[in-house]
């Protein structure tokens, strides 16, 4: 017993050691950090805390007020949007895995909300961590994911792509408060009908709408229609593939965040000591 005690406890001393590394994965490739121009030192401390890694680890960048404004510009409310740079993202890319998103103090942009706009944007495998030391709306977030994306990786996104996951979160984040949760579903649903809506006319469209909207019990007015309407349209203008377009998203939907792995790892040793102290 002896013996079993001592190798669990050296799985253990395992386990709280990949806790208090940097969020490095596997199958990770380049990493980067976005900062908000706006935040103090002390601020960025709490930040880089959430991002679980000390600052200089990885590569920097800035993103100002200025630059949120150039996407985000007579899309978002300027109450959503600001007069600070203050959120900041750290974005890792993976070779594998698809889009993976961890929130901390964003209260309007949800993690589903983001991961269905990135791909969008055309990231394929990334880890996404945005924060903030204070709540703020996350609008101005996307700004800080694209170009540390791109710093990261040394590519550059479409900047069509860009600008409809810009339009997909605001179109989506509208639909939320007025609907609830199932506005990303029905995004998402929508976006997987590209190959069909792209020879459609817009009435058609308008069909498909309602009857998407109908198989989440949601009835949609004439205004939140045409929103998503021209959202579509912005979707079948995209130079994408709609066969890669509908893999991004599902393996989107099928990554496994970095927390949910280490719960699912101690439970797992929860009951390797459980099966020890009984004997078995």
């Amino acid at each position: 017993m002896k013996k079993k005690m001592k190798l669990f406890m050296g799985i253990m001393a395992i386990a709280l050691s990949m806790m208090m590394m940097s969020p490095v994965w596997a199958d990770s490739k380049s990493a980067c950090v976005a900062i908000g121009a706006d935040n103090t030192e002390a601020q960025l401390k709490t930040v880089y805390g959430y991002f679980g890694i000390n600052r200089g680890d990885v590569a920097e960048t800035v993103v100002t007020n200025a630059d949120e404004r150039e996407y985000l510009g007579g899309q978002v409310s300027l109450d959503k949007i600001g007069s600070l740079a203050l959120s900041s993202v750290y974005v890792q890319e993976k070779t594998s895995g698809g889009i993976d998103i961890e929130t901390k103090n964003i209260d309007w942009v949800t993690e589903d909300m983001y991961k269905a706009a990135l791909t969008t944007a055309g990231i394929t495998n990334a880890k996404v961590i945005v924060a903030a030391y204070t709540p703020v709306s996350g609008t101005g977030a996307l700004t800080g994911i694209y170009k540390a994306y791109e710093a990261a990786t040394g590519t550059t996104l479409d900047e069509a792509a860009k600008t409809t996951a810009v339009d997909e979160v605001v179109v989506t984040g509208e639909l939320k408060d007025a609907v609830g949760d199932d506005a990303v579903n029905i995004i998402n649903s929508l976006k997987t009908e590209i190959a069909q809506t792209k020879g459609m006319s817009d009435d058609e469209i308008r069909q498909l709408i309602k009857e998407t909207a109908t198989k989440y019990d949601t009835t949609l007015t004439d205004d939140q229609i045409e929103e998503i309407l021209g959202l579509v349209k912005q979707f079948n203008e995209l130079n994408m593939d709609p066969d890669t377009f509908l893999t991004l998203l599902e393996a989107s939907q099928k990554s496994v965040g970095f927390f949910d792995q280490i719960q699912s790892f101690f439970q797992n040793f929860s009951d390797f000591f459980t099966n020890l102290s009984s004997g078995k």
